[in-house]
């Protein structure tokens, strides 16, 4: 399986199977549109960590803004974003949401880490997969 081929249809009964930007690890996630607010929901092992759902369509947006190649910058949410990258983006006040993007006190972060794979998949985005310091950019 390759960084983009993906399975599942992201619903809560059949999640996306998906990959680290560094394709180290696996991890699942799926929408939930009833939670409140509408979560992207991601099974990592036992963990599971929520962004707003509305990150796909806010970070693409971001992004074809950016116009170029933006660092992801993954970081736990205790230790600080790299400046100028998506993790520190979906932790500004800044972003469409005002702040975090991760919605669980204690596991907002790795933004970064997770999301990105899932633009990715989408045709959304296109994700570098080194084993550390990627990037990532806008598609269409």
């Amino acid at each position: 399986m390759t960084a983009a081929e993906f399975t599942g249809s992201g619903t809560a009964e059949d999640p996306w199977t998906l990959f680290t930007p560094s394709l180290r690890s696996q991890f699942q996630m799926y929408r939930d549109a009833e939670a409140e607010p509408p979560a992207l929901v991601c099974q990592v092992g036992t963990t599971e960590l929520r962004y707003h759902l509305r990150a796909i369509e806010d970070l693409h947006a971001m992004l074809v803004d950016h116009g170029d190649w933006m660092l992801l910058g993954n970081a736990d949410e205790q230790k600080p974003a790299k400046e100028g990258s998506v993790e520190a983006w979906a932790r500004s006040d800044a972003n469409p949401v005002g702040g975090w993007y991760g919605l669980k006190k204690g596991l907002r972060g790795r933004f970064g880490n997770y999301v990105p794979p899932v633009l990715e998949a989408l045709g959304l985005a296109e994700v570098e997969h080194g084993a550390r310091g990627n990037r990532m950019r806008a598609v269409g």
